[in-house]
């Protein structure tokens, strides 16, 4: 028996050892690693048929994530690549193991007499099983490294995993069925250390959001969108993927602590961690209403860097609908009002906010030619010094608020064309407007020899030279 079992341990290791070395293999003579956990969207890569995973077809997607948060540590060129080669190795490893430990069972019950079957097989898969959960753990080290780091995209590979290992963990237990209570808790032990390691990276995430440090050296200086924001939002919609194995994590940390339960890690794998789905989308939406209230403090701090508060006001707009449209493209908008219903109205009504802001920085230039400061004359009545140098200034303060505000704005961003179409044409038709009803008034009194000084635009000019704002092209 002892010769049967260290045989068949050292070919039960070798197979699953061949199987990882295929994969990097594969990956490395293909150039890039094809992964059925990640579909690749780059464009110059070749593509290749989904390799058959032993046992079940899964469908494990991982958005690519390019480096979340990556803190001033870039990547070497092909990390994330190695990382999808290894997560999807391991993942194969995994489901191979239950199939190939299923098969041995089956010829030792040929061989083994019946009372030292189960003893045998123990002893069989341990070295397998050693060399599995050793691999797992290395995994969550890599991944608290990486925490310490800020480097959160490499954290995500313990997502795939653990969602693998809990939706196995049902033939893991029949398999181990008959061996001893160490080998059965092996993989609940391992399920649970990724559980802490991600409800850690998921805290550690919201902090970073909060307390992400750049303020003056890392502004656009158009007021675009901000790294940190589209950062957040790639990363809250990597978890999409991942909602149960996400909302798990948070549950296991919510019971653990709120209500001070030990939990036993044999408990929070199977049982404890199936609490209820409604409990743990509660949690994730939580947790990304958090996320995203996080973001929008910093976001506000981050434009008092802007010393023109129409610029700031610019910045702000941009990131909320960034914000706003990136959750209703994705599911996040549903996911965030199961706690927050009115999230959606909440992003609409700072969006209209910043626009009124921003438009007051026009005020400077239509007050001038406002009826309210203007001067009141008889018609027909000629005009005195006072009044003719009052339309002058008049005039010259409209011309030179005009081309100073044109020239600064036109270098400002909006990337999303119907907003920028929107707030142009909404500025267009108030400066025109007010700048008509004093050209007809004043455009033919005679208040200077050379009027083509004064006069400089014509009503339509105007508004074509503010259709050239936040157009650096124009």
């Amino acid at each position: 028996m002892n010769v049967y079992y260290q045989i068949r341990s050292s070919q039960l290791d070798r197979s699953i050892k061949g199987l990882k070395e295929h994969f990097h293999k594969s990956s490395s003579s293909s150039g890039v690693p094809y992964s059925p956990a990640i579909p690749n969207k780059r464009k110059d890569t070749p593509t290749k048929k989904p390799v058959k995973r032993p046992g079940h077809e899964h469908d494990f997607r991982v958005k690519h994530l390019s480096e979340a948060l990556n803190d001033k540590h870039r990547p070497l060129a092909g990390r994330d690549d190695m990382l999808d080669v290894e997560t999807d190795a391991y993942i194969h490893c995994v489901s191979a193991f239950v199939k190939l430990a299923q098969s041995e069972y089956q010829l030792l019950a040929d061989i083994i007499p019946e009372h030292h079957q189960k003893k045998t097989f123990d002893s069989l898969i341990q070295d397998a099983l050693d060399g599995l959960m050793l691999e797992g753990e290395n995994i969550v080290s890599a991944a608290r490294k990486a925490i310490v780091r800020h480097d959160f995209s490499t954290v995500l590979t313990v997502f795939p995993i653990l969602r693998h290992l809990k939706q196995t963990k049902p033939e893991f237990d029949q398999v181990l069925q008959g061996t001893a209570a160490s080998t059965k808790n092996k993989l609940p032990g391992l399920i649970t250390s990724m559980e802490t390691i991600g409800a850690k990276a998921l805290e550690d995430f919201a902090d970073n959001i909060k307390n992400d440090p750049d303020k003056e050296y890392n502004m656009p200086k158009d007021g675009t969108v901000h790294e940190l924001t589209s950062n957040a939002i790639l990363f809250l919609q990597q978890l999409l993927d991942f909602q149960e194995t996400a909302g798990a994590m948070l549950a296991s940390q919510v019971l653990g602590d709120t209500y001070n339960i030990p939990l036993d890690p044999r408990e929070t794998s199977s049982s404890a961690t199936s609490y209820s789905s409604e409990f743990s989308k509660r949690l994730l939406s939580t947790y990304i209403c958090k996320v995203l209230g996080n973001l929008q403090l910093n976001l506000l701090s981050k434009s008092k860097v802007y010393e023109d508060p129409a610029l700031s006001a610019i910045f702000l707009h941009n990131n909320y609908n960034y914000i706003l449209k990136s959750l209703e493209k994705s599911e996040l908008i549903q996911l965030v009002a199961v706690t927050q219903k009115t999230a959606e109205r909440s992003y609409r009504e700072h969006i209209e906010q910043q626009i009124q802001t921003y438009q007051r920085s026009w005020l400077k230039v239509t007050d001038y030619i406002a009826e309210k400061n203007l001067p009141v004359f008889q018609p027909g009545v000629k005009l005195r010094d006072k009044e003719r140098q009052i339309i002058k200034e008049r005039f010259k303060g409209f011309n030179d608020g005009l081309e100073e505000l044109c020239k600064i704005q036109k270098a400002w961003a909006i990337p999303d064309t119907e907003q920028r179409d929107r707030i142009r044409q909404a500025q267009k038709t108030i400066v025109k407007e007010t700048y008509g009803a004093f050209l007809q008034k004043f455009g033919s009194v005679p208040f200077t020899k050379n009027p083509e000084k004064y006069i400089k635009y014509g009503v339509e000019q105007v508004g074509d030279m503010i259709d050239r704002l936040f157009d650096t092209s124009a």
